[in-house]
Order: structure tokens, then C-alpha cells, then sequence
């Protein structure tokens, strides 16, 4: 059994799908697309960056998106098809466009405005995350009670046993990085992100996309999906559309996914555009299900000639 799996921000970086855009029809169309509904060539931010402005939030998630699209039109031209798909964060938009919930124009539209609302919701640097490593979710999810007062500090993305992401005020990441190392954690990491995602400071961004879901259309999933704030397996247009709104204030639940698509008999998982990320997770998380990464055309070839 096999799943598509979609990478979320920290993946991106400048060059990437330009490889895939020269030599294939199926990826240049994609990014011309997204040039066309953007109405600004980010395709040439894709392929050059500069980075700086790649890592802008509202530039980030569009690009991404983008890649991750172009890298699926390739495997689907090829006959390649999931039978469950999951996104990490962002990459829950990519996914449902390989479900057929989405439209690539309608994600693209959502996903600009997205970046731009969790920018917005947070001041600069008042919010942060930090990556606490060598500590359990529930473990963390103690510290981040006993630090929170009046500022917050919650998990924020569950990436795999061991690894678990905070997110909230800065001052109490801060607080909380450091009783998670007198709680036994190995180390805790500060995470170069503009805003902090996936917590209750983005409530402002999730009361703004609200509507914008609400006014896109979305079909039932040609494919099952595992939802990101549930780690749910979902089939409904309307469940697609409440999965999004649910999971910019929620923690990913990336371990239950995966665990998930173990139960399920998933013994293949392609990680579908730029970055390695998420099948480094797969491997801490369980080792049953093998895992390749496609955003190149060399890559392509090895996966379909296998």
C-alpha cells in the first residue's frame, strides 16, 4: 500500500523544481500556472530566490505548494497513484489537490493568503518555536502547563517519537526549552521561523482564512486523507474544509499519522517535492514503511524503473 506524503516550510530552498520544470512538460505547465494566478513569476523565485525572500511566510507556502504539485503531475503522468495521502502542515493544501478536494488554482489562492494572515496575526518577534529533542509528547505537554501563565506555550507539531516542536510567546518557549533540558530532554533547538505557527497566537489568521475556506469549493477525496489536527482518515469535502480551518491554531499530529498508516498496512510512503524531511520522520518513527523522496527527475526514473 501506498502513500503520498507532502512537505510543510523549513523544506524549501532556491533551485528547487527547476530540474524537474526543464526536462518535463507536465512540471513547467504547473509553474506556469502558478506565475499566471499569482500574477508575479514564482517560478523564478522558486528556481533563484533570492532566499530571503523564499523564506518570507507568504512567498514560502505558495512555493512549496507549487514544487510539491509539479513533482505529483510527474508521478501521476507516469502512472504512479496513491492509496492515502498526508501533508505536514502546509502540505495538507498539497495533498488534497492529489485527492481532487482542491483545485491547484483555488490552493494556490488559499495558501498566498494564508502566509500573509499567520505573518500578520503575531507581531515580529513576539511569538517562536523550538524543537525539544529526546523528550515524549506528554512530557512536553506538562512543561509547556507549568511555564504558561499569561503568555502561551503549547506542542505544536508531534513530528515523531523523541522530536516535538513548541510553539507561543517567546518569552515562554524560552522558559519551557529550558525545564524541558532539567526534565531530561537532549537538547532543544530554536526553530528560524517568522511567526508562531500552529498555536493559539494564530487565532487571528485562522478567523481570517475561515471565510476564504468557506467561499472555496471542495470536492469529495478521490483518495482517503489523514488530517493533520485529528490524525484522521477523511473522505468528505466538508471535513476537508473544516481540517484546514482546525489545524492552524492545532499541533500536527505527525506521529499518530504515520502510526496510522502503519495500521493501515502502508509499506510505502513517497514524500512528494522538495527536501528529505518528512522520511527522516518516517524512519524514527516506524521503520516498516520504506520511504523515497521525489523532486528531481533522476529521482523520478530510480522510483518508476524500480
Amino acid at each position: 500500500m501506498k502513500a503520498f506524503i507532502f512537505p510543510g516550510q523549513g523544506s524549501q530552498y532556491p533551485g528547487m523544481g527547476r530540474e524537474l520544470a526543464d526536462s518535463r512538460s507536465e512540471a513547467r505547465e504547473v509553474f506556469q500556472e502558478a506565475d499566471d494566478v499569482l500574477g508575479f513569476s514564482l517560478s523564478r523565485l522558486c528556481f533563484e530566490g533570492p532566499e530571503e525572500e523564499l523564506k518570507l511566510t507568504e512567498n514560502t507556502q505558495p512555493s512549496l505548494l507549487t514544487v510539491s504539485v509539479a513533482a505529483l503531475r510527474v508521478l501521476e503522468s507516469e502512472g504512479v497513484m496513491p492509496d492515502v495521502l498526508a501533508g505536514h502542515s502546509l502540505g495538507e493544501y498539497s495533498a488534497l489537490v492529489a485527492s481532487g478536494a482542491l483545485s491547484f488554482r483555488d490552493a494556490l489562492v488559499l495558501v498566498r493568503n494564508r502566509g500573509k494572515f499567520m505573518q500578520e496575526a503575531v507581531p515580529l518577534g513576539t511569538g517562536s518555536m523550538a524543537a525539544v529533542i529526546g523528550l515524549e509528547l506528554q512530557a512536553v505537554e506538562e512543561v509547556c502547563k507549568l511555564v504558561s501563565g499569561d503568555e502561551l506555550v503549547s506542542p505544536a507539531n508531534d513530528n515523531s517519537p523523541g522530536q516535538v516542536v513548541i510553539s507561543g510567546n517567546s518569552a515562554a518557549v524560552a522558559r519551557a526549552s529550558e525545564l524541558a533540558m532539567e526534565k531530561g530532554a537532549s537538547r532543544t533547538v530554536p526553530l528560524q521561523v517568522s511567526a508562531p505557527f500552529h498555536s493559539a497566537l494564530m487565532k487571528a489568521a485562522e478567523d481570517n482564512m475561515s471565510p476564504l475556506l468557506d467561499e472555496t469549493q471542495f470536492q469529495d477525496l478521490h483518495v482517503p486523507l489523514i488530517n493533520n489536527a485529528e490524525a484522521r482518515l477523511i473522505r468528505k469535502a466538508e471535513e476537508a474544509r473544516e481540517g484546514l480551518k482546525k489545524q492552524i491554531c492545532s499541533m500536527v499530529r505527525w506521529t499518530e499519522t504515520i502510526s496510522k498508516m502503519g495500521e493501515m498496512g502502508v509499506d510505502n510512503a513517497v514524500e512528494v517535492g522538495p527536501g528529505r524531511v518528512l522520511a527522516g520522520l518516517f524512519r524514527k518513527t516506524d521503520r516498516n514503511i520504506k520511504t523515497v523522496s521525489i523532486e528531481k527527475p533522476e529521482q523520478v526514473d530510480k522510483y518508476v524503473g524500480l
